[in-house]
Formats: structure tokens, sequence, C-alpha cells
């Protein structure tokens, strides 16, 4: 990117071409400073992995916020556009952006594809393009992109590659986007997104204009409920995913899950009216689930952890101290490294 366009996370930005450890230092200050709805990293993944998931962090933040951030479509676009190079460049050796000269250390370290990073910035580019949704499926199509990348990448940082449980991180990422999606209803029409679909919306007996006139009654309930509810049967499918991984890994995985169910809970607790609030998760409650999850696992402490799976033949780098159990600390939602998204 020849220009670094105004954003608040461009300030303690070093130059281009920096030095590894200068750029590790922004990506590092990036993860701990910049205001996320849950923290970046956690006391409960090996100490090892804190830097790589601040690189990757440090990638979706930016992609993220050059989609959300820039009030001009075109120059997203553009700037979207000149942020995928930059990503082509780093996996051809030639990082000169901070935040992959960091990021190119992690992909190396762990041998992480490019695909969920590019993933990624098909979801950013298609915000600046696509407002509506026509049907489910339109929805979980974006979700493909704007979520489960996320999923994948936690999978890939902690050491795990196989088919199996990305498709399980895939449906709880997923569950997770559709949640942020209906806790968020008021904040999308102020940016004329709607991702309800419109063909529900008419089954109600509603359209587009009454979300704009924030027209809430019966209807925009039973529209939730049904949201609701094909989001909890995503939440169910990957369930599985927290017995599948290390214990070390297991309570963010809980975590991931819980506090996505707690938003819809506290949706069901409004009244479903996410037109005129937004339903928020106390810091009572946050510990209340961690609390379950700690709980939960200290009755699997004697189960066997899942090792890495690299049954495609790859070296997984450093990634499989997750899989032996390292103490420290690591990510604490998946959610935080897209930001928004996810």
């Amino acid at each position: 990117m020849q220009e670094n366009p105004v954003l608040e996370i461009a300030r303690n930005l070093p130059s281009a071409g920096c030095a590894p450890e200068e750029a590790r230092h922004y990506t590092r200050w990036l993860a701990t400073h910049h205001y996320e709805n849950f923290n970046v990293v956690s006391w409960l993944l090996p100490r090892r992995l804190h830097q790589h998931f601040y690189n990757v962090y440090a990638y979706c933040r930016w992609a993220d916020d050059l989609g959300d951030e820039v009030p001009n479509p075109k120059t997203a676009l553009k700037l979207l556009d000149a942020w995928d190079e930059e990503l082509q460049r780093t996996y051809a050796g030639h990082p000169s952006h901070p935040v992959f000269v960091a990021l190119a250390e992690t992909v190396t370290a762990l041998d992480i594809p490019i695909e969920p990073f590019r993933d990624l910035l098909i979801a950013f580019r298609q915000d600046q393009r696509v407002h509506r949704y026509e049907n489910w499926g339109g929805v979980l199509d974006y979700c493909r992109y704007s979520a489960n990348p996320v999923g994948r990448l936690v999978l890939y940082l902690t050491g795990y590659r196989d088919a199996e449980r990305q498709a399980l991180a895939d449906a709880t990422c997923t569950a997770l986007q559709l949640a942020n999606f209906w806790q968020d209803v008021a904040r999308d029409l102020d940016k004329d997104r709607i991702y309800i679909p419109l063909d529900l919306l008419r089954e109600k007996g509603l359209g587009p204009e009454d979300l704009f006139a924030r027209n809430f009654d019966e209807r925009y309930a039973k529209v939730m409920q049904a949201l609701i509810a094909r989001t909890r049967t995503l939440f169910a499918a990957g369930a599985p995913l927290a017995g599948r991984v290390s214990a070390s890994l297991r309570v963010d995985v809980e975590l991931f899950s819980r506090g996505g169910l707690a938003v819809l809970d506290r949706i069901e607790a409004i009244g479903y009216n996410t037109l005129h609030h937004r339903p928020e998760i106390s810091r009572a409650t946050q510990m209340q689930l961690l609390g379950r999850a700690l709980l939960d696992r200290c009755f699997t402490w004697l189960l066997p952890s899942a090792p890495p799976d690299n049954s495609d033949g790859r070296s997984n780098g450093g990634g499989n101290g997750a899989a032996n159990g390292g103490t420290g600390s690591g990510v604490d939602s998946a959610s935080s490294l897209a930001g928004r998204h996810a």
C-alpha cells in the first residue's frame, strides 16, 4: 500500500519495510489496545502463540477497518485491493507493510495457507457492493467468507488442519456471525445493511421499509424467533469441536459458543426488539460463562488431548504448542480476530 488511510489503528504504525521486531511491537500494541467486545488474548493457550495471534489479528483488524471505516465504497475497494496485493507479495517473500512484516513470520512458522486471509477480503469487498440478501442461502454464503476463515485461522494457529475440525469450526463461526447480525440489526440499518433474509421478512408480512422505520411488532418478533432457532441449530452442529481439540484450547472454544448463545438468550430476554435495543452480555454473565467453561474443563482434565492432525502432510510449525497443553495465553474469542465480522 503506497499510503495508509486515516484510520485510528494507523496510530503508532512503523514505516514500510521496518525491522521485524518493530513490526511485532506494533501488532502487539494493536491487539492489546484496540477496543474489542472480547479480549484478543487470554491466559489459556501457550505463551509461544501470543505473537502469532497478534499478527493474525492485526491483519484482520486492518482489513476490517479498510472495509468498515472508510466512508467511500470506491476508496474502500481500492484499499482492499491494495491490501490483497500486499498479502500476495508477502506469500511471495516480499512483505513491506509492518503488519505483513510481522505476519510473514507467522505464516512461515505455522505453514498457514493464503486462502483464509483472501477469503476474508471477499467478504469485506462484498460489504461495499451488497447490502441486502434475498434468502438464507445468500446469508450463509456471505458467512462462508466473513466468518469461517477466522475459525480456520484459529485452527491453523493451534496446529489443526483437518477437514473434520474445519467443518465444525465453520458451523460455530457462522453461528457467531449470525448472532452478531441479530444483535446489531439497528447498527447495520444505520449503514444501509440488512442481513435478515428478505424472503423471511416477506413471509412474516414485513419489508425493508418496516425495518428502517423501526416498526417493532409481533411480525418482527416472529422473524427473530425463526432466525434464532436456525442459529441455535448451527451452534449445536459445531459443539463437538470443543471435545476434539486440546485441553488448553477447549475452554476458548466453549466460550465462543456460550458467548454467542448468551447473545441469543439476551435477544429473547428483551422480547426480540433489536430494532430499538442492542442486547449486551453483562460483565457478570461473562464471568459466569467463564466459570462454567472452567468447571467443565476440571471434569475433562483426565481426557486425552486431541493432537494436531497433519494428514495433509504439511508441517504445523510451532502450532502444536497448543496441542501439547502449554500454559500461557492465546485468543479469547475467534470473533476478536476480525472485529465486527465473525
